[in-house]
């Protein structure tokens, strides 16, 4: 399959030199990198490539140019590539022009020369952009299929499953595809027995628990030691932020997470208010990002669930789920929290069949012009309705409360205010489910009454519940299940009896010695994914004044 396209364009001949060798050293190896002297030379290019089918990405193009300016260039060459990134390179004295070039030609960014430099002037703005570009491209596809019905659980859970550990693969509906159809014959899989993951080796999985489909993805679902310093459970901003700094600085780290890197800010479409990301990051980039970035540094993933932590002296032992028990010297619970069930008529039975909770990547392009419901007033709620907002006829968001303001962002509230294809309705829920296979409708109580309305799908964002059950009696909790730390610890200003060490529990220490916890799972904490890292990172500092105990 032929790489995408970078073109550089500049008409002197040793700066154009200089740009495709920066090109090359960072982005050859998933790119084709191209060079054009001119202005109309690359036009040239640009419609040779379009007629052999090839994609461009991305265009580098200088503005001072004879016959014509970078700008003139770049405002053409959307005709062939719409979709492509363009950047300017202009001289200090052309930023102005520059400046008026990102809303006259719809230009994505311009840099100043010199970009010296490459990794910090050059490449940061090209991987955003590049970034941006590879979320909306498609190339053609050749991997894994999964089959299944739209409004299926088992299916909505398998396609979940492997969007939020990105192993790519094409989703085929039976009931409108005959593709789907066919490839079923040629599997021999019973329709019946749906879904089904086909891989290019002819083999199949029919419906996979999510266990058997990492193994056979290539995800790890076995620890490779017995022992290990540090054992987080739960990969989400708190847990990979602990496993990155964790590992950096010399402990042996394990990181047990059951479905996907990330947590609930890994499903998130889009966070503006993250530090650094000044055009806004996805969750699902920084997930991977921290991801690789702990493996960088030598800490183990496996997909497993912890079914309980216990211990005494200088060790403790995790159990999981599949029976197996690992010892560490200290421990991270950052397991976060899941989305609050609604008890109300026909939710649980048409959750995976046009009710979700949180919101669902995999789902998204289903929703193209139908008519969705955001149920939840906080960041997550108008991220995803952000989000949907793009393919969805229109979005509704409904909120118990009076208005958005004390639990969304402002940012988040002006973009909401300003999308045409959204509407915000307060002190309304929903309070039934209708349909007989999948979501047909939905009634909604609100301050007029009840009525029921038409709807395709709902997502629900009502809160966290956290997932401690798994916890012996000795972590304490809160009332709501969240689990208790340093200074929280002391009741009527007494520590446990069940306390016995001859100090202060550390900050973000439960009341287990050598177990601590991180992100939203702890009691107070403040639910954001930048709080999360921030804590993740300070536990592990808090480790070591642990460990230099014994």
């Amino acid at each position: 399959m032929a790489r995408p396209i970078i073109l550089a364009v500049d008409d002197d001949a040793s700066v154009l030199e200089a740009v495709v060798q920066d090109l090359r050293r960072k982005y050859g190896q998933n790119y084709r990198i191209l060079r054009a002297g001119s202005g109309q030379a690359a036009l040239d290019t640009c419609a040779q490539l379009k007629e052999r089918g090839d994609t461009v990405a991305l265009i580098v193009s200088d503005q001072r140019m004879p016959g014509m300016t970078g700008v003139e260039l770049l405002e053409k060459v959307q005709e062939s590539y719409p979709q492509a990134r363009r950047v300017l390179l202009t001289a200090y004295a052309d930023t102005e022009a520059a400046i008026r070039a990102i809303n006259t030609a719809r230009i994505h960014y311009y840099l100043t020369k010199p970009w010296d430099p490459p990794e910090t002037r050059l490449y940061p703005v090209l991987d955003d952009l590049l970034e941006d570009w590879n979320q909306g491209y498609k190339a053609p596809f050749e991997g894994i299929r999964v089959v299944g019905p739209r409004y299926g659980l088992r299916d909505y859970r398998v396609r979940n499953f492997l969007s939020r550990n990105q192993v790519p693969y094409v989703w085929l509906d039976p009931e409108r595809d005959d593709q789907a159809v066919e490839l079923l014959k040629k599997f021999g899989v019973d329709d019946s027995k749906l879904p089904v993951v086909l891989f290019q080796d002819g083999t199949s999985l029919v419906q996979p628990g999510d266990e058997e489909l990492a193994q056979r993805v290539g995800l790890r679902t076995q620890a490779t030691q017995d022992f290990y310093d540090l054992v987080v459970v739960g990969a989400g901003m708190a847990g990979l932020a602990a496993a990155v700094y964790g590992a950096s600085e010399g402990l042996k780290t394990l990181v047990l997470e059951p479905e996907a890197p990330g947590g609930q800010a890994g499903s998130s479409s889009r966070i503006e208010n993250y530090l650094g990301f000044p055009r806004g990051v996805s969750g699902e980039r920084l997930a991977r990002d921290a991801y690789d970035q702990a493996r960088k540094f030598g800490a183990e993933f496996i997909t497993q669930r912890a079914s309980s932590i216990n211990g005494e002296g200088q060790y403790r032992q995790v159990k999981m789920a599949n029976g197996a028990d690992i010892s560490c010297r200290v421990g991270l619970i950052a397991v976060g929290v899941c989305y609050r069930r609604i008890d109300a008529p026909g939710i649980e039975r048409l959750t995976g069949s046009g009710v979700y909770y949180g919101a669902s990547m995999a789902e998204a392009q289903s929703c193209k012009d139908e008519l969705v419901y955001v149920v939840g007033g906080a960041n997550s709620a108008g991220q995803a309705a952000m989000y949907f907002s793009r393919v969805a006829k229109k979005v509704t968001i409904l909120v118990r409360g009076d208005g958005l303001e004390k639990s969304m962002s402002k940012y988040l509230i002006d973009q909401i205010a300003g999308t045409s294809n959204i509407t915000v309705e307060t002190r309304s829920e929903v309070v039934e489910a209708m349909g007989e296979t999948h979501l047909e409708s939905v009634k909604i109580r609100n301050p007029k009454g009840e009525e029921v309305r038409p709807a395709s799908s709902v997502f629900l964002f009502i809160g966290g519940a956290p997932q401690t059950d798994w916890l012996p009696e000795k972590v304490m909790r809160d009332p709501n299940g969240f689990v208790l730390s340093g200074r929280d610890l002391r009741i009527d200003g007494q520590l446990p009896r069940t306390w016995k060490e001859d100090r202060e529990p550390y900050l973000l220490e439960t009341s287990m010695p050598g177990v601590f916890v991180a992100g939203d799972v702890r009691h107070g904490s403040v639910k954001r994914a930048a709080t999360a890292v921030g804590e993740g990172s300070m536990a592990v500092q808090l480790m070591h004044q642990y460990l230099a105990q014994f």
